[in-house]
């Protein structure tokens, strides 16, 4: 699998990272929703979050713990919501996991 983002990971495509280590990758969205939108991808290779197995249960936590870090980096701690897609009918449109973090203003309810 070849996506934009499995490209921006091999360093192909630039990115404005906030964040790496040798399991994740985030960083700024380049068409933003939020005055804070980052993207936070695992470097593995995962299309949609159906396809995580049990053994990608503790690199999904630990997306989860830097979305908490960049939260409070980002100073949104206090509000921010964490969405990912799943799928066509969800809209996704990258085959590769990922969650957006958006925060900065108010956001409006889902539903």
């Amino acid at each position: 699998m070849s996506t934009i983002f499995s490209k921006i990971i091999k360093g192909e495509i630039p990115s404005d990272k906030v964040f790496e280590n040798e399991r994740i990758l985030a960083f700024k969205d380049i068409n933003p929703v939020a005055p804070v939108h980052l993207l936070i991808i695992p470097k593995k290779e995962i299309p949609d979050l159906q396809s995580v197995s049990s053994e990608d249960l503790s690199l999904i936590s630990e997306m989860v713990v830097v979305a908490q870090q960049l939260a409070k980096e980002f100073g949104v701690e206090d509000g921010y919501r964490l969405i990912t897609n799943n799928g066509v009918p969800s809209g996704q449109q990258v085959f590769h996991l990922h969650f957006h973090l958006l925060g900065g203003r108010k956001l409006g309810a889902l539903g």
